[in-house]
């Protein structure tokens, strides 16, 4: 699967942070994370299939990540929840355009509770972003 059509980079983990600096609670952060979802390109149709599904999430998340001419890895991923698909944004800014070994050597733990979202988000959505993070350790691991 080649990456969608109308894809763009996400936001930096520096705009990020940024971003939640400015935030004072955690209601302000959450609309946040839901706006970036609805400006998060899907993935199209064919994309989204069992294999790509990531298993251990609350809601369907699937999954994709591609190797780039530059030796690093495009990550890609779509939900049917706006605040995952928010998630799936910070995933992404972790994540792509880093190469296997800078995405294997990332402990994600301290952004995790930098941004607040070790406090704030259930234990579900928690374990669902951390299937995540695994898969996306894993396609790296099988790379690197």
């Amino acid at each position: 699967m080649s990456a969608p059509a109308a894809s763009t980079d996400p936001p930096t983990l520096d705009e990020l942070r940024e971003e939640f600096r400015l935030m004072e609670d955690w209601e302000e952060r959450c609309e946040y994370l839901i706006d970036l979802g609805l400006d998060l390109p899907g993935l199209p149709d064919d994309a989204k299939t069992e294999p790509n599904k990531v298993h251990g999430c609350q809601s369907n998340v699937w999954l994709v990540t591609e190797d780039r001419d530059d030796g690093t890895l495009g990550v890609y991923a779509d939900s049917d929840a706006m605040l995952v698909k928010g998630l799936t944004i910070v995933l992404r800014s972790l994540y792509h355009g880093k190469t296997p070994a800078e995405i294997l050597a990332l402990d994600v733990k301290p952004v995790f509770a930098e941004l607040g979202l070790d406090r704030n988000l259930s234990t579900a959505r928690k374990n669902g972003f951390g299937g995540m993070v695994e898969r996306v350790r894993g396609e790296a691991s099988e790379r690197k």
